[in-house]
């Protein structure tokens, strides 16, 4: 598919960002979908965006509501591929169901009902969740539980919930299972991909203040290392973030086959201990540390991930890079900013 036009939703997210700028690498065309034109021209003003000059073969559709019916049927006219990405975090707010859960669900079904009135569109992959495979139960068990893989099945949940991020995986749950239903029930004449991460970690060169540099789920990284002290464990499933955004491009390939899972965690099937980010930290920016920069005195607890994601490495033939790439990612970029701010680190905020 290389060399096709391909669609990216969420393309400002720090995800979607980052799939936009490896697509254009890989060769694609990309239609970015934001919500207005100011964030089309935050992407075109980013450095990595500068530096490739796509001109013609990066160009953008205004989508300011995708709970909209027919939302997507102008964004989806003549592309080969689609990327849905776009899709809320975990985050507080007063209504998980029209903040979180419709966004999440009513959206992949308007990209979905957009593509199967679009017959260019061969493939779409979707942006899912280890959140989606793995009963909120199994995540909240203290200790090593069975092996999940990302072919397993959630009924749909139902709430209440109890916080933001039993919500988010209800979104993700829901959503998931809305795909599936869509494809059986439809058979479509394009196949679909999920994409299972966890928290996704790296540079989020959209972050262009050092108070921001805790937005979307860096915090669970780096949080600690800025001195926050969070006392709910997080299961240890992690990837770098550029590794999430190839693992999308990748799945285009019309040779991969269709319709089928990707699940990802690095560290093997026991994923990561969050506790070793404040050890990296130490090791790898030791002035930092000394000079009180990087305070590396939070903590985040772990509950163990039990994931088998190896089938991704495999069939798509690449090869997870550490946890320790992601967070050195991170810190060299909070290092930057901190420079650029004058070297004040008071300012930052955020934290769980």
């Amino acid at each position: 598919m290389a060399g096709e036009l391909i669609l990216v939703t969420g393309a400002t997210g720090h995800l979607g960002y980052r799939t936009v700028v490896l697509a254009l690498e890989a060769g694609y065309s990309v239609r970015a979908a934001v919500r207005s034109q100011a964030k089309a021209e935050t992407i075109l003003a980013a450095p990595s965006i500068k530096a490739l000059a796509p001109g013609s073969k990066l160009d953008f559709v205004i989508v300011p509501d995708i709970l909209a019916d027919g939302a997507y049927d102008d964004a989806v006219k003549g592309v080969k591929g689609i990327l849905h990405i776009a899709s809320p975090l975990a985050y507080p707010t007063e209504d998980y169901e029209k903040d979180l859960i419709a966004p999440a669900v009513q959206g992949t079904t308007n990209i979905l009902k957009a593509a199967n009135r679009e017959p260019s569109v061969k493939r779409i992959v979707i942006t899912s969740s280890v959140a989606a495979v793995v009963p909120q139960s199994e995540a909240k068990k203290p200790g090593p539980g069975r092996i999940f893989t990302a072919d397993e099945h959630v009924p749909d949940p139902t709430g209440p919930y109890e916080q933001a991020f039993e919500a988010y995986a209800a979104s993700k749950t829901i959503a998931l299972n809305a795909t599936k239903r869509f494809v059986q029930t439809e058979k479509p004449t394009f196949d679909v991909i999920n994409v299972m991460p966890g928290f996704f970690v790296g540079k989020n060169e959209l972050v262009t203040d050092v108070k921001d540099i805790l937005n979307g789920t860096n915090a669970a990284a780096f949080a600690p290392v800025l001195g926050h002290t969070a006392t709910v464990p997080l299961p240890g499933c992690v990837q770098h973030v550029d590794d999430v955004a190839k693992v999308h491009i990748l799945s285009l390939d019309p040779k991969v086959q269709g319709n089928q899972n990707f699940g990802m965690q690095t560290g093997g099937t026991d994923g990561i201990v969050w506790a070793d980010t404040i050890e990296i930290v130490k090791r790898r920016f030791p002035e930092a540390v000394q000079d009180g920069r990087l305070p590396v005195s939070g903590t985040q607890p772990t509950n163990p991930s039990r994931y088998d994601t190896s089938r991704t490495e495999k069939v798509l033939g690449i090869k997870f890079r550490s946890y320790e790439d992601a967070v050195v990612s991170v810190t060299e970029h909070y290092l930057e900013l901190l420079e650029k701010a004058g070297g004040k680190g008071e300012a930052v905020g955020g934290g769980h």
